[in-house]
């Protein structure tokens, strides 16, 4: 089996490391701190990563979000400090198990033994044809020439899937190197994009760039203090080169 580790915490990845070692059915593909060069290699991994041992505290990005970013996950072991979350777990069909750190040797070979169980071999040429037949949305997309203030939704390209987000449902957007990280209502999406391209769909009568990295819909502000902004449970920076116009659009007595 093809494993990834996404841990921020350097002890953890090294303790995953020496027991992967320890069964020779298990191989250690890449190792992460991060989620998002995670996507990046799940999308380039030819080989297929068959186990992923997941944190689901990280900075930006929580392991749920990892999960719903990537199509057709495989088998997952959340690995966490947090006892809280263990419910929520349930809801995902991938996860097979949840360990509660410190890792123990004996917690984590039964953790294996269910990943091992959960594995279903694919039938031959199976994996390539459901590369090749990824099914096109039933809507198509926003047309290019259509004016964005009038537009209500776009589609971004996340594993070779495209999903449509509904403009008004977004909180805030973020710039991540390569990557853009979108912030619904419901759910959070990482994309290949720049916050450019993005800031070029997004109607100026709801949208404003507030930071060289953050976009942030001025209907969902919640607080405003010095030189940021609060919405939903995010603290987002404002610019002093922004600020005058975040006030301009606000509708204040």
């Amino acid at each position: 089996m093809n494993c990834i580790i996404i841990d921020d915490e350097a002890m953890a990845r090294a303790i995953i490391t020496q027991m992967i070692s320890k069964d020779p059915e298990l191989k250690l593909a890449q190792e992460f701190s991060n989620a998002i060069p995670a996507i990046k290699f799940l999308n380039q991994d030819s080989a297929g990563t068959d186990l992923i041992f997941l944190d689901i505290h990280m900075p930006d990005f929580t392991g749920f979000d990892f999960i719903q970013t990537i199509k057709n996950p495989p088998a997952v072991i959340l690995i966490t400090s947090d006892k809280n979350f263990a419910t929520d777990a349930f809801e995902y069909d991938c996860i097979v198990d949840y360990i509660v750190k410190p890792i123990t040797e004996d917690r984590f070979l039964r953790a294996i033994r269910k990943a091992k169980a959960h594995r279903v071999p694919e039938p031959a040429g199976a994996a390539t044809a459901s590369v090749a037949a990824v099914p096109a949305p039933a809507a198509a997309p926003v047309p290019q020439d259509q004016p964005k203030d009038t537009a209500t939704e776009f589609y971004v390209n996340i594993d070779r899937r495209l999903i449509k987000i509904e403009i008004a449902s977004i909180n805030v957007v973020e710039a991540k190197g390569d990557y853009i990280h979108i912030k619904t209502e419901q759910k959070n999406y990482i994309v290949h994009s720049t916050l450019k391209k993005i800031e070029e769909k997004l109607p100026d009568t709801l949208f404003l760039k507030v930071h060289r990295t953050y976009i942030i819909n001025t209907k969902k502000i919640i607080d405003i203090e010095d030189n940021s902004v609060l919405i939903g449970k995010d603290v987002i920076p404002v610019s002093r080169a922004n600020r005058p116009e975040l006030i301009k659009r606000l509708n204040m007595l």
